[in-house]
């Protein structure tokens, strides 16, 4: 009976959670009509400096079935004369070059900034001149730009040249964000948190990043962070980082415990048409008991890392003459490991997939066809997005050790990308693996659901988007991963009990965003609301045992899409009291959040994760 009651429950808040869809349905729909009059201008200024240029593809940025090709397509083949840098500093409007930015203390801040260097956006450059225009390749750098930190937008338009048809010129224009940055949390009397970094400093694509924490209750009552980061070195798309911290999360609790050093080298494959891709790391972590926690449940470790990998793309220069083949071939090898020089003595020889020794060998096959569109209000307030569509296949297998056991694993993550004509968004996914270990499964699991976000829906000053994910989880023979929970992104947000746990889920999350036209001193507002319900069943137990969890809230999100500074969110939830969460109502306040959809064409290899969502999350 309590099995069928939380059955209606769920379905009680599927109906709830889907409500505002019904609503938004009824709005008028701005991704299927014609694009509005004031937008019939956007780089006039820039178009007449550039005569004859082709279409540019800031002038549909409102539509979402515009593929990043699109625009250079009656060009295929033709030969790339020059390459034209222009750069717009965060002053200026990408999409309106005879509009700027005003607000109080701009010059002020103007004098702090620095435009990116050109050579730095040539170094990110890997369509090159004295070559053959490919539309894809130059869709995926204009792309790749704007996934770089300090670039806010960016466009590459096409110019003919008079008595030259077989030859353009390509105008790169980027737009620069505000890349200095000062972020405060948890100002009281007896806590001080405060960053403050350039991600392009002297405009030269390097980011330093210093974090500084005071607080009364810690011992020594300071600690702090630094980060250096280098874009693409030498034009060769390696990314280097290294980093130093002394108040870095511990993996028990999530408290400042931690002194970390990491270096890093990493390239990755931001385009379907280069070869290599890879990355390579190493670092240190080691806990303090600055907090003074009793011995009885403070975790004291000390672990090492190393862990690198490397990927091929197959048939890259085939496919540059054979244009029509979409299908995509990469492999991949990797190797890493986990090494606990001391281990926390609550956990001593059992097994604990966070505080055991992990060693792997991993190779995978990925088969892809991926094009992506431009698109807006997907996580951002009006910017550019690149939204993936097509296919992702990866095939994973090799060796695996935790602790004193060694098994074989095998897994495969799959992933469609969908975008309808009338411009919902859409991601189908399946990932599922097992162990193998003396003829039989262990730590066998399926993750299987569906995410989707509506098309734009217009009401006066307001642009409404809707999102929805569905997913269903299931473990069998689990022996030393760790167990489902709901305290993640597949199951309730911010729901902080580790308790709870088991080997089925079935989750559903729902959320309104509602971006509003109105601006102050450069930021815009998006009010939203949320439902998340999930339904757990306890390892061993019965589907009468099932629990049901839910939680509902709303808040506010705040951007300021010109400074490098992520959004800020206030957020309330609501969860009820047979949720076991401590606090029936909770507050949360956080800021520099990162919103991006995934737009990667590879990942290193992998066991697949059950409690987390590397490709894409609503928070």
């Amino acid at each position: 009976m309590s099995s069928f009651k939380n059955i209606i429950c769920f379905c009680i808040a599927i109906f709830s959670a889907l409500t505002p869809c019904f609503v938004n349905a009824q709005l008028k729909d701005t991704t299927v009509n014609s694009l509005p009059q004031k937008n019939k201008d956007i780089f006039k200024t820039l178009i007449k400096s550039v005569t004859r240029s082709g279409i540019d593809s800031s002038m549909q940025a409102n539509v979402l079935n515009n593929k990043n090709e699109a625009a250079f397509l009656p060009y295929e083949g033709k030969g790339i004369r020059n390459i034209i840098i222009t750069q717009f500093g965060f002053e200026k409007i990408l999409t309106d070059t005879s509009k700027k930015i005003r607000y109080f203390g701009k010059k002020i801040i103007a004098g702090l900034h620095r435009n990116t260097k050109e050579w730095v956006i040539r170094d990110n450059l890997f369509i090159k001149e004295k070559t053959a225009l490919n539309a894809t390749l130059v869709g995926d750098n204009e792309r790749y730009l704007r996934s770089l930190e300090y670039i806010h937008d960016a466009r590459i338009l096409v110019d003919t040249i008079p008595g030259k048809p077989d030859s353009v010129d390509l105008v790169v224009i980027t737009k620069d964000f505000l890349s200095i940055t000062a972020e405060l949390n948890d100002a009281s009397t007896d806590r001080f948190k405060m960053k403050i970094g350039d991600a392009n400093l002297m405009g030269i694509g390097q980011k330093l990043q210093v974090t500084a924490l005071l607080e009364k209750k810690r011992g020594p009552d300071y600690g702090y962070e630094v980060l250096y980061r280098k874009n693409s070195i030498a034009s060769t798309f390696i990314n280097a980082s290294v980093g130093f911290t002394t108040i870095n999360p511990d993996l028990a609790y999530g408290t400042g415990d931690e002194h970390a050093w990491h270096a890093k080298l990493e390239r990755p494959l931001v385009s379907q048409y280069l070869h290599f891709a890879g990355a390579i790391l190493v670092g240190n972590n080691q806990t303090f008991n600055n907090y003074m926690k009793p011995d009885s449940i403070f975790y004291n470790y000390h672990y090492n890392t190393f862990d690198g990998w490397i990927g091929y793309n197959l048939g890259v220069r085939k496919l540059l003459f054979f244009k029509h083949i979409k299908n995509r071939q990469f492999i991949s090898l990797r190797y890493f490991r986990n090494r606990f020089i001391e281990v926390p003595y609550q956990v001593k020889d059992q097994f604990n997939f966070i505080f055991n020794d992990r060693q792997a060998m991993l190779a995978q096959f990925t088969f892809f066809s991926q094009t992506f569109y431009k698109a807006n209000y997907i996580y951002g307030f009006g910017i550019t997005e690149d939204i993936p569509y097509g296919y992702n296949i990866a095939l994973t297998s090799g060796w695996y050790k935790q602790l004193n056991l060694e098994r074989f694993y095998t897994g495969v993550d799959a992933n469609r990308y969908i975008v309808t004509y009338r411009g919902n968004v859409m991601q189908y996914f399946l990932r599922t693996g097992t162990f193998f270990n003396k003829g039989k499964f262990q730590d066998a699991a399926v993750l299987a659901g569906i995410s989707m976000f509506s098309r734009v829906f217009s009401h006066k000053n307001l642009r409404i988007r809707q999102y929805l994910r569905l997913s269903y989880t299931k473990q069998f023979n689990r022996i030393g991963l760790e167990p489902l929970g709901i305290n993640n992104t597949f199951g309730l947000r911010y729901f902080r009990i580790d308790s709870v746990s088991g080997n089925q889920r079935i989750s559903l999350h729902t959320e309104s965003f509602f971006f509003l036209k109105y601006k102050l001193l450069g930021f815009k507002f998006a009010p939203f609301v949320f439902g998340d319900a999930a339904l757990l069943t306890p390892k061993f137990e019965s589907l009468s045992k099932t629990g049901f969890y839910y939680g509902l809230g709303g808040g506010l999100r705040i951007r300021n899409e010109n400074v490098i500074l992520g959004t800020i969110e206030l957020r309330f939830i609501y969860f009820p009291r047979n949720s076991q969460q401590s606090n029936v109502f909770k507050l949360t306040f956080n800021s520099n959040i990162r919103f991006r959809y995934n737009s990667n064409y590879v990942k290193a290899p992998d066991i697949i994760q059950l409690n987390s969502d590397y490709n894409n999350s609503i928070y």
